[in-house]
């Protein structure tokens, strides 16, 4: 009895010292210890089965096994001590990686980029970190970040980002070797900056020509087109208006081409041009009268509200309608009949819509531009993650072998669309022209100011926004500025009559009237909407809202060290 008791000791033992042994870290002296002490209690053991055989009688067969029993213990524990000390636990240092690759991405992409940590480390010994960030706060957090070495060592983002980001010194050069032809012209084209190429294009997208193939047997080939067919649909009571807008600016540029229309010139060097201004040029107002016309005639509403035009053509009120890649899925779920081609011509051509590129972009400020170059290159630059990014985001490929299989008769259609796409002008500049331009279109539309008139002025206001001539002024544009009665159009940021004053206290205020209502609002700097900030004073950030019960008046303060906006309403 006493002999088979030192065997459940010795076995207990040994199971301490492989629980040590499992543990790694810093047990090993513990399991040293604990092995020491089994080969004192099987020593132990030994003497006292020699007593208890002499004292008791026990058979040399009992002692036999018992004996056996102590050596397969012994034998245990030394070869556990022994794996301790030949084969210890890795520990976290010695299997993580020494650098790590950030990327920032938004939630379509950001799984495709992480799905190739494995293999990128496998390689390069290097980790991949991709951080989730809204396509829309990637620029913001990026101006932000990286000057304070915290920024991502690559990240996605738009293609005229570039103006701002070069000139702030953010963005490294991109070199793609003996794969650049394997982009598309147009994708390397809108990521190249002053002959530099500072991107690697995985999409671009750009507007088409929708039509309602329940109304519209064969798409119009004019714009004169446009307007018998639909007149002819209106008239039979098939359709409530011929053609709608879904915006002022980006949304009808392709109409303002058709008639010679453009917003910056192109130097001898193909870069372009902010003194060549074309807002007010001669195709610009020939387009703007057209819509005037057409809008008198009751072909077409003075709305230009995206939500409502496409309401209009889900439910076959209008035949024709112009929109993106993006709008695909909701027409598509709506179940109106429709069919994708390129853009009527005008007295100037077809109509050309503005193109986007977005890609992959570097931070010069990172410290691992090389290691971000090799990843474009060698794991992004593939036909497997281009067809994973382009299965994700639904619109046309940058990356020819890609754009070359796609399948889908919608896509190819804006592919189609976009042939002789104008890029998107690049150019810090560019920030100055919206709120302008958009506010001539509207007045233009709601027949309180001629075409020539609005964009006349539009323009003129534009190169002074150019030339800095509202340099330091701080406004806050919005959804209220013609419902209290001053002389400007909603949402213009160079509004003399809504800028703030700068008080004693470096705060600056302005108190408007305004009759009773829900409106919207956000601060602009410098009479554009390049530097804009919006809730908790976040650079692009959403609108402010603020109601009215009853008419009466609102207070802005805004604080240009918090960048916060607040009002009071009374």
């Amino acid at each position: 009895m006493k002999l088979k008791n030192w065997t459940i000791l010795i076995v207990t033992l040994l199971v301490g010292a492989l629980f040590l042994s499992a543990c790694g870290g810093d047990t090993q002296q513990q399991v040293e210890e604990a092995a020491q002490q089994v080969e004192e209690v099987a020593g132990q053991a030994a003497e006292t089965a020699a007593v208890v055989i002499d004292a008791a009688g026990t058979t040399a067969a009992e002692a036999a096994m018992h004996a056996e029993e102590t050596a397969v213990a012994m034998a245990a524990a030394a070869e556990a001590t022994s794996a301790a000390q030949v084969a210890p636990e890795p520990t976290a240092e010695e299997t993580m990686p020494e650098v790590f690759l950030t990327i920032w991405a938004d939630d379509t992409r950001a799984p495709i980029l992480q799905g190739l940590a494995e293999e990128f480390e496998a390689t390069y010994g290097v980790g991949l970190v991709v951080e989730q960030v809204g396509f829309g706060d990637i620029r913001d957090q990026m101006v932000i970040a990286a000057p304070a070495g915290e920024g991502p060592d690559l990240f996605i983002g738009a293609h005229d980002w570039l103006g701002q980001l070069v000139s702030s010194g953010l963005l490294a050069p991109i070199d793609l070797g003996d794969k650049a032809d394997l982009f598309t012209e147009v994708g390397i084209t809108g990521c190249t900056y002053e002959g530099q190429l500072y991107c690697m294009p995985y999409a671009q997208e750009n507007l088409a020509f929708f039509y309602n193939t329940d109304l519209v047997d064969e798409p119009p080939a004019t714009w004169d087109e446009v307007v018998e067919i639909g007149t002819a649909l209106q008239e039979s009571g098939n359709a409530t208006y011929g053609f709608a807008l879904t915006g002022t600016t980006y949304d009808a540029f392709p109409l303002d081409t058709a008639f010679g229309g453009y917003i910056f010139g192109r130097d001898d060097a193909g870069n372009y041009n902010p003194q060549d201004l074309g807002v007010d040029s001669e195709g610009m107002i020939a387009a703007g009268q057209w819509m005037a016309d057409q809008v008198a005639a009751g072909f077409m509403p003075n709305t230009t509200d995206w939500d409502t035009t496409h309401t209009l053509f889900e439910q076959g009120e209008i035949p024709f309608m112009m929109a993106g890649p993006w709008a695909l899925e909701r027409i598509r779920n709506s179940g109106v009949p429709y069919a994708i081609t390129t853009f009527p011509e005008g007295p100037a051509g077809p109509g050309q819509p503005f193109a986007g590129v977005q890609g992959f972009f570097v931070n010069a400020l990172g410290e691992n531009a090389l290691l971000a170059q090799a990843f474009l290159s060698e794991f992004v630059a593939t036909d497997g993650v281009m067809q994973a990014l382009f299965d994700a985001g639904q619109r046309p490929s940058a990356f020819v072998p890609v754009l070359e299989a796609i399948e889908d008769a919608d896509i190819v259609a804006f592919g189609e669309a976009g042939v002789d796409a104008v890029l998107m002008p690049a150019i810090p500049e560019m920030g100055s022209v919206w709120g302008s331009w958009g506010d001539a279109v509207t007045l233009i539309l709601n027949g309180e100011q001629t075409a020539d008139e609005a964009l006349t002025t539009g323009a003129a206001q534009i190169r002074d926004l150019v030339a800095g001539a509202a340099a330091g002024m701080v406004n806050v544009p919005g959804s209220w500025q013609a419902a209290a009665g001053i002389d400007c159009g909603d949402w213009d940021p160079a509004c003399e009559a809504s800028a703030l004053t700068e008080g004693a206290d470096g705060m600056f205020t302005g108190t408007f009237t305004l009759p009773a209502g829900d409106y919207e609002t956000k601060v602009a700097l410098d009479g554009s909407w390049t530097t804009n900030y919006g809730v908790d004073g976040k650079q692009d950030g959403d609108n402010y809202q603020f109601s009215l019960a009853a008419d009466g008046s609102v207070t802005f303060t805004y604080d240009p060290d918090t960048h916060i906006l607040t009002i009071e309403t009374k």
